[in-house]
Order: C-alpha cells, then sequence, then structure tokens
C-alpha cells in the first residue's frame, strides 16, 4: 500500500511531508520508530505550532486590553485566532467562538447556563454513544433544574446510535440533545444533520461534542444547524486549548457565569479570566497548519482559508479511510481480536479511523503494554466514554483503542498487526 501520498478528488496529501514537520514522529524506541496509535487521547504537533506558541512568549507575551505595543499585539492575534477558528468549524463569525481551558469546563459552564432556562419536568436527551464529558454536564445542569434526562441507546452489533430510540424519546418536553460527531471509542460516526432536524422538529436546542471528530473530518456548524459545537485544539495537532462554539443569539442571551466587570459582549462573557494566549498562539497555528495541507493538495489554489481546510480534509478523510480498510482487514485474520463497531468496508464512510479491540485471553491492559514494549503506542480503557463501555459490558477493563491520524502510514499498520499476531 503506498502510504507517501494519497490521491484524491479533493487533492493529494503527502504523508511522508506531513510527517517531517512533527518532530516526535522522529523520536526511536529501542532503535525502531515510535508509532503513535494514541492520537484519540492526544495529537502530536507541528513544528509550526511549537514555534508559534515561542514566538508568542518571546515577543507578544501580555495581557488583554492595553494601549501598549504588546497587549495590542497580542490581541491582534487573538482576532486572528478567533477568525481561524471559524473558519475551522464553518461560521462566518469569528465572534461566536470562545475559547477555554478544555472541552469538559466549556461545557459544564454552558450546562450550568443552560439550565438555568429549563423547569421541573422538562427534558434533556444524553446518549450512550458519548464521551462522558458531554453526559454528565447535562446529568449534572438537569438535576439541578429538576429536569428529566434520558438516554438514548446504542446498537451493540455496530456500535452505532440508535435513531429509532431517538426519535421515540423525542417530545415537546425536550429541551436540549447532547450528542457527539464522532465516538472517541470505537469511532462511529453520527448524522448529526439528521438529528439536528429532529431535535429541532420538537423545539429542542442541539449541543455537539465535535472533539474527536476534528482532526478527521469537516465541521460544518452552519450547515448542520446546530445550536453548539464544542472541541479541543489538542486533538487537532494543536496545544492544550477548549473552543466552543454557539449561535450568536443564544450565545449573548444566556445568563452566564461571569465575573465583575467583564463585559458582557460576545465572546468576552463567557472567556471567564485570563485566557492561555500562547495556546490561543498554537491553535491559531494548527489550523493554518491543516489549511496548508489544503494549499499543498494540488489543483487550482484555494481562494480562502476556509477552503483550503475543506480540501484538506477531502485528502485526509481519504488517506485515512485507505489505513482504516487496512487495519480492519489485518484485524479480521486474527481470530483472538474482536473489533467493536463498524467493520464492513462498504461502511467505512460511517466511522473514522479509530478502532476498539479486545482479545479472548488477554486483558486490554496486558495487551497494550506488550504493544508498548515493542514502540507501538495504544490506549485501553474507556476513555470516558463510560457510558459506551457499562452499555456493551466491557467494564472494569475496558478495550484497546488504536487510534489512527493522517501521519500514520500503512508500514505502522503492518508493525501492528505483526505485534498482534504474536499474541494469537
Amino acid at each position: 500500500m503506498q502510504t507517501s501520498v494519497s490521491e484524491t478528488a479533493g487533492g493529494a496529501l503527502d504523508v511522508a511531508a506531513c510527517r517531517a514537520r512533527f518532530p516526535a514522529l522522529q523520536r526511536k524506541f529501542g532503535g525502531r520508530p515510535a508509532v503513535y496509535f494514541d492520537g484519540p487521547a492526544g495529537s502530536q504537533v507541528p513544528q509550526c505550532v511549537i514555534d508559534a506558541m515561542v514566538d508568542y512568549l518571546s515577543n507578544r507575551n501580555a495581557n488583554h486590553g492595553g494601549l501598549f505595543a504588546t497587549s495590542r499585539e497580542s490581541d491582534a492575534m487573538l482576532a486572528v485566532a478567533h477568525a481561524a477558528v471559524a473558519d475551522l468549524v464553518g461560521t462566518s463569525d469569528p465572534l461566536t467562538v470562545v475559547f477555554g481551558a478544555n472541552m469538559t469546563t466549556l461545557t459544564f459552564a454552558l450546562s450550568r447556563a443552560i439550565a438555568r432556562t429549563w423547569r421541573a419536568g422538562d427534558e434533556v436527551l444524553v446518549t450512550r454513544l458519548d464521551h462522558d464529558a458531554n453526559v454528565t454536564p447535562w446529568v449534572l445542569a438537569a438535576r439541578d433544574a429538576g429536569a428529566v434526562v434520558r438516554h438514548v441507546s446504542v446498537r451493540a452489533d455496530d456500535c452505532t446510535l440508535n435513531l429509532d430510540d431517538l426519535r421515540a424519546q423525542l417530545s415537546p418536553r425536550t429541551r436540549l440533545v447532547a450528542v457527539g460527531c464522532a465516538s472517541n471509542a470505537v469511532g462511529t460516526v453520527n448524522p448529526v444533520a439528521e438529528i439536528v432536524r429532529l431535535a429541532h422538529d420538537t423545539g429542542a436546542l442541539v449541543f455537539l461534542d465535535a472533539v474527536h471528530y476534528a482532526p478527521h473530518r469537516l465541521i460544518e456548524v452552519d450547515a448542520w444547524g446546530c445550536d453548539f459545537l464544542a472541541c479541543s485544539a489538542y486533538k487537532f495537532f494543536g496545544p492544550h486549548v477548549g473552543v466552543l462554539w454557539g449561535r450568536r443569539e443564544l450565545l449573548e442571551s444566556l445568563p452566564a457565569y461571569k465575573v465583575r466587570p467583564a463585559g458582557n459582549d460576545v465572546p468576552d462573557r463567557w472567556m471567564t479570566g485570563t485566557q492561555n494566549h500562547e495556546g490561543i498562539a498554537g491553535t491559531l497555528a494548527a489550523v493554518e497548519y491543516l489549511a496548508d495541507l489544503g494549499r499543498a493538495a494540488g489543483g487550482a489554489a484555494p481562494t480562502t482559508r476556509r477552503a483550503a481546510i475543506e480540501r484538506a480534509f477531502a485528502a485526509i478523510g481519504h488517506y485515512e479511510g485507505r489505513l482504516a480498510a487496512h487495519l480492519l482487514a489485518g484485524l479480521a485474520k486474527l481470530p483472538r481480536f474482536k473489533v467493536w463497531g463498524i467493520t464492513d468496508p462498504a461502511r467505512l464512510g460511517d466511522r473514522v479511523p479509530t478502532v476498539a479491540v479486545t482479545h479472548a485471553r488477554l486483558t486490554a491492559t496486558e495487551v497494550a503494554a506488550r504493544l508498548a514494549e515493542q514502540g507501538i503506542f495504544v490506549w485501553q480503557g474507556n476513555f470516558y466514554a463510560l457510558p459506551l463501555t457499562e452499555a456493551l459490558g466491557l467494564e472494569p477493563e475496558g478495550v484497546v483503542r488504536i487510534g489512527l491520524l493522517h501521519y500514520n502510514t500503512a508500514d505502522e499498520i503492518d508493525r501492528l498487526l505483526a505485534a498482534l499476531a504474536g499474541m494469537e
């Protein structure tokens, strides 16, 4: 399988050139290159992200709102970062982008504010496919408001969301539906545009968790019609910074918890405290890295950053699909390993290349430890996707998670498969 260049209608992804931009990928373990299949817990970062953070701290490290040079330069960078992330998520309004510590913290803050609009008997829908950061904040907010929480089930055979159950549980009492764009445990991609339509038909708001989706597929908040979306830059090749997007009228009207004398303008009313400016500079660089992939993909030059990002994700999706097919085909030849989730080659468009497996005899911890000894980095456990591992009866051990990103290669997958074959 060719791994250096991936051809697609959206352009070519030069994987070798991508890998050269990531210092971590040069690391050796036991004399061989380390294999990073741990991306779902945090991707590696390109040199441009490191450089941007060092440059910020070296040359314009200042707090917000000053009249002097470094503060003005810092604020100018922040404005550009808001615009860049707006391009990433698919909106034309940079002031609907909010930065924070991480997705979980931002979601707790938003859930607390939204809950002030709920009343006893209102209903909130969460799913058993989600990371707990898109479940517990809403459960606790509902508890405080006296609202009822309903859980949408999953289909155990392929780890997909049960849309029939979702439809059955939606009602005029539903105030919010919280759902992930993609499962961080098994890779399932949810039909979010359809879910948004169903929820809006009942008058409910929709909050999307795009943390796991963001490095793999194009986010389209305006096209999807959702009300809120959150993600984290450290999953899409940036530093530890959280991102929240919301419809402007909602961000302006919801009762935000904030200190005095913080302004009441969007997004300042949601960005409490001094922000991680160097992290935001790195986030801006991560978005530009993705746009650069699109600009380098060949064909007519994209005329906007958003167009470049669209082309980048077309190329990333094509290449990652090939990697996923290669991995799943190899796992199918290892009878002691069970893959949880979609395995049908015809349905690869319904998943991202995050693959969860269990072994017939070895625990997830034992498998991950044996791979670690060979310089192959994977995660074991439930990854805070506790509702799913509980529903599948996989607690307390969980699964082994193999997470592929566009900087991974077929050769690395072959190394993994050979190591797993040694456990047969």
